[in-house]
């Protein structure tokens, strides 16, 4: 098979007539060695030796420029925070509305990766070939819409009065977190075999770049209405040797000559075939845009058009199983597996309804009958489709999981202010808790891996749901696995129901462990009440104290410091952080009851009785709720 899934006959003709180039090795032969593709490699090799240099001085000095990652912009587009990301991104799409994709070509580390993988391929002896799909091609323009447009459509249609559709741009050009956006290494791994080896084995040798690459998407429009382009003069003699050397499977020969340049997007201006050409016939120069001439040469496609919808619904389909799934896989890992899965499919399906079906110089099936490699490449399909398909079983019982732990109505502090919140369920918080459970349950039991964000919201269900050992459980199990700030705020969940228990000692062992993980505001109010409880008044105080200098306007922290001081006849000072307390109080009943519920169980009953009528004068139906 010449090219894609286009195998039916194994014999057929090249799909792609170059009027010299012939499939003898001595007429292969004939073709120039690029003398551009060693700089565009040594250039390559820089751009990853200077994005290892960037992680070695952050990991040394603590602090660093900001990722140079074009994803970084999403945090400037939706949060309005100016990092290197972001002045990249613009400055590349800049540079190619002027000279068209040479970013891409260049100083992309992912092209890199496929010009790697495809070397090694050629190296022994495979040399990858292209698969041609008319809608697939849209993929990266959807991506890039949703990544780098939706948000601030997305900004439009929900924001409150008082939010601005621009949001004021800040500076984050320097970080001191520049790890935190990439993936773990357990991740980044297989996303560069499989955004490397993988597409370029079965997609082509830029298969990343032209189905799943989010940043072409809008690289490749800023190309189309680029001057600069690969032109041709008169001396071009149709050799070909243009077409065989392009790696991104552009018909260099073809377009030159209907168009006098090369107008394929695709073309990422690489000069591999303004310097393989006998002729010194191509060159890169400026004149019209491609937008002004036409479209690019026609090609041959690996599917016909009922395949190609089948292609773009499994697409799609196992783009939605695989992405986030466990929380673990990327949406640009994500874009490859479904790639990959697309072109299995497709080739599982030919290899069951065709005569005869070649993949590279395997034979799969020939005369009807299926081959030995067949039968290997069968079951390695169908083994990478059903763990597809396992995937999106599993992302759909997490989904669903977390869409009934989003609809819960009942506050979480005023659930965490006693140990049995049962009285404040709604039904249809009881039935949002029994469908949680059984979907992260079976997410669970089934999954292959742990979804380590998925544990703090069951043990929260469980809570709700009156398991509260299991919840204990299952928030110890995500402390251990998590680190940073998520980890501080199950070891605080963890504290605080430890506290309804009245297991001071350990509560207080559990929120300072919180308070190492990370500096997190509340975990110092509940060890403040573990410390009360525990007769270390004094202590209690001084903790109360820091979190308010931390946070003026902390209304539970205030409330428990004016209690704490009126007990121990320091009026002035009670007085101060009350009235403290009473700006920063929410008029809700439902806080008021809570902060009553807090004050009680603390002792502190007067100031505690002053909020439960508050609560009461606000919704008298909180009268019979004590």
């Amino acid at each position: 098979m010449k090219t894609g899934c286009d195998g039916q006959n194994a014999v057929k003709k090249r799909s792609i007539e170059l009027p010299v180039l012939g499939n003898s090795p001595s007429e292969k032969a004939e073709v120039r060695v690029s003398r551009t593709a060693r700089w565009r490699a040594a250039a390559l090799i820089a751009l990853n030796l200077l994005m290892v240099a960037h992680f070695v001085q952050w990991w040394i000095m603590g602090k660093t420029v900001s990722p140079i990652e074009p994803s970084e912009s999403m945090y400037t587009l939706q949060n309005g925070a100016i990092n290197a990301g972001f002045i990249f991104f613009v400055l590349a799409i800049l540079a190619t509305l002027i000279f068209g994709r040479f970013v891409c070509g260049w100083g992309c580390h992912i092209l890199a990766l496929q010009d790697l993988c495809a070397w090694l391929l050629k190296k022994v002896g495979l040399t990858p070939r292209p698969f041609r799909s008319r809608l697939l091609v849209f993929v990266p323009l959807i991506a890039a819409l949703y990544m780098f447009v939706w948000p601030t459509v997305l900004r439009a249609i929900v924001r409150t009065p008082d939010t601005p559709l621009i949001p004021g741009f800040t500076n984050h050009l320097i970080t001191t977190e520049f790890w935190a956006t990439f993936p773990p290494f357990w991740v980044a791994v297989p996303f560069l075999f499989i955004c490397g080896f993988m597409t370029v084995y079965f997609l082509g040798s830029k298969g990343f770049c032209t189905y799943g690459c989010p940043y072409g998407g809008f690289f490749s429009l800023a190309d189309k209405i680029a001057p600069g382009k690969i032109r041709v003069t008169d001396a071009c003699n149709q050799c070909g040797h243009c077409t065989a050397t392009c790696t991104s499977n552009v018909l260099v020969h073809a377009e030159v000559k209907k168009f006098g340049m090369v107008v394929d997007q695709g073309c990422m201006k690489c000069m591999d075939c303004v310097s393989v050409c006998p002729n010194d016939a191509l060159y890169f120069g400026f004149g019209k845009p491609a937008a002004a001439i036409g479209k690019a040469a026609k090609k041959n496609y690996s599917l016909s058009w009922p395949e190609e919808i089948a292609a773009a619904l499994i697409f799609a389909l196992s783009m939605l199983a695989v992405w986030d799934v466990y929380q673990l896989v990327p949406m640009l890992m994500a874009l490859g597996i479904a790639g990959v899965t697309t072109f299995l499919a497709m080739r599982a399906w030919r290899l069951i309804v065709a005569k005869d079906l070649s993949f590279y110089r395997f034979t799969l099936k020939s005369g009807g009958k299926v081959k030995a490699f067949g039968f290997v490449f069968l079951v390695y399909a169908l083994s990478w489709l059903g763990l597809v398909a396992h995937s999106g079983y599993i992302r759909y019982h997490e989904r669903a999981g977390a869409l009934a732990f989003q609809s819960l109505q009942i506050p979480d502090e005023l659930a965490l202010a006693q140990r049995d919140p049962s009285q404040w369920l709604n039904p249809a918080d009881k039935a949002s808790i029994a469908e949680g459970r059984r979907h992260f349950d079976t997410a669970r039991a089934r999954g292959l891996f742990t979804n380590v964000e998925a544990i703090p919201k069951l043990a929260w269900l469980e809570y709700l749901g009156g398991n509260i050992d299991g919840s204990l459980d299952l928030l110890a199990k995500a402390a251990r696995l998590q680190d940073g700030q998520a980890k501080a705020i199950s070891l605080y969940y963890q504290g605080t129901i430890l506290n309804r228990l009245g297991r001071y000692e350990e509560a207080l062992r559990t929120l300072d462990q919180a308070m190492s993980a990370s500096n997190v505001l509340l975990a110092r109010e509940e060890k403040g009440e573990s410390l009360w409880m525990l007769g270390r008044k004094t202590e209690a105080i001084a903790v109360w104290a820091d979190a308010v200098r931390g946070n003026p306007g902390l209304p539970v922290v205030n409330n428990f410091l004016a209690a704490a001081n009126a007990s121990l006849g320091r009026t002035d000072a009670a007085s101060q952080y009350e009235t403290q307390a009473d700006r920063s109080t929410p008029n809700d009943p439902y806080f008021h009851w809570m902060l009553g519920l807090r004050l009680n169980n603390l002792g502190m009953k007067d100031l505690a009785e002053k909020h439960f009528q508050t609560a009461i004068q606000l919704d008298p139906t909180f009268k019979g709720r004590r």
